[in-house]
């Protein structure tokens, strides 16, 4: 039988989901392995070193830099407090003192005689990582994170805005073609993660902010609302930075696109239970999608054969992801081991998409994402 590899979106019923959980920095660990954990458990702490202020106390005091280290009233490296008087010149009879006044809380962390410049750090920021999902510690990473595993649903989107966040899912449309609108979200919906149809609206979506809720999970969003939405123009850049107080994960597009209905059944079925999501996308080298997290009771289901990922065969279910048929979902009907020539000229490897609707279409193999069930 004809056999190909390709890129893939994993839609699983139940799986392993394995999370490594690092600190950006050096840090503690607070949990064991084989520690049960929720997804709100705090698995990890560190400290960033505060910001720097420069000080010029020279210029303040109206003195040589030189002449400023007899005038001090503290030591490099001791904690300062707000308001606190770091400096003050002799005066005149002593009268007419200057005084140099701390403009932060921190650390008098060094004076420069040449320039008379002072460096006030202040406080460290404190960082934790919580565990994402529920599940088991299966391993420590020592002073940098640990290793989270769960069997769960796990559903990966196309694109997405916005980070980490997790709540109940709620189902707001009756099917995978609804558009999800303004009149389905009322105060019921805060802090739900909300399962829609096939489109959001920008004004859909402004509401869901104003009403608490964490996460909208539909099949397309307009594009042209994207950069309003953002504030800028995306480009290429890695999401799920953004803070707009939501996270957006879209599982086929932008436009007006149903949701493949296994992805929404599924996800209808989970309905009540705790969902994880992640909007970080990044399309180019180091391919991330943004992903929906459902831990779920007992064992990860057998798998019906051992095929690899990406592997693509007679029956697999793919998605266009260029026009002319962006967005349309099939199955492989043929995989032509010979290459062929295209309008540009280019000559490639293709395979025969045959749509929902029955059409069958030649495209490229570039041209479709695998969808791993």
């Amino acid at each position: 039988m004809a056999f190909a590899y390709t890129p893939g979106l994993r839609v699983a019923d139940r799986t392993m989901v394995r999370k490594e959980r690092r600190l950006p920095l050096s840090g503690e660990t607070l949990v064991k392995e084989g520690d049960t954990v929720t997804a709100e458990t705090v698995v990890a702490r560190t400290e960033l070193p505060g910001n720097v202020q420069m000080l010029n106390i020279s210029n303040i005091l109206g003195l040589p830099p030189g002449d400023i280290p007899e005038l001090l009233h503290v030591e490099e490296g001791a904690e300062i407090g707000e308001g606190q008087i770091l400096g003050q010149s002799k005066g005149l009879f002593g009268l007419f003192k200057n005084t140099v006044r701390s403009p932060i809380r921190g650390v008098f962390e060094s004076y420069n005689r040449i320039t008379g410049q002072a460096v006030l750090r202040e406080p460290p920021i404190p960082v934790e990582i919580d565990a994402y999902l529920r599940g088991t510690v299966t391993g420590v990473l020592r002073n940098e994170g640990v290793i989270v595993e769960s069997v769960a649903t796990f559903v990966q989107g196309i694109f997405g805005i916005g980070g980490e966040t997790r709540g109940e899912l709620k189902t707001l449309t009756s099917g995978p073609d609804q558009e999800l609108t303004e009149d389905l979200i009322d105060e019921s919906c805060r802090d739900r993660i909300l399962l829609g149809g096939s489109f959001v609206s920008f004004a859909t979506l402004n509401k869901a902010i104003r009403n608490g809720v964490r996460a909208i999970i539909v099949g397309g969003f307009d594009d042209k609302d994207l950069k309003e939405f953002l504030g800028y123009d995306l480009g290429v850049a890695i999401t799920g930075h953004e803070k707009k107080g939501i996270t957006l994960i879209l599982t086929e597009g932008f436009g007006r696109m149903d949701m493949a209905r296994e992805t929404f059944e599924l996800l209808r079925s989970r309905e009540g239970m705790l969902a994880s999501v992640n909007g970080a996308t990044q399309i180019r080298a180091g391919v991330m999608r943004p992903e929906v997290v459902i831990p779920v009771e007992g064992e990860e289901s057998e798998r019906s054969s051992e095929k690899q990922a990406g592997a693509m065969d007679i029956g697999s279910r793919v998605r266009c992801i260029r026009a002319p048929y962006f967005g349309r979902l099939g199955t492989v009907a043929a995989l032509p081991a010979e290459l062929q020539v295209l309008d540009s000229e280019a000559r490639v490897r293709v395979l025969d998409v045959k749509f929902e609707d029955g059409k069958t279409v030649t495209v490229p193999r570039a041209n479709v994402e695998l969808i791993e069930e």
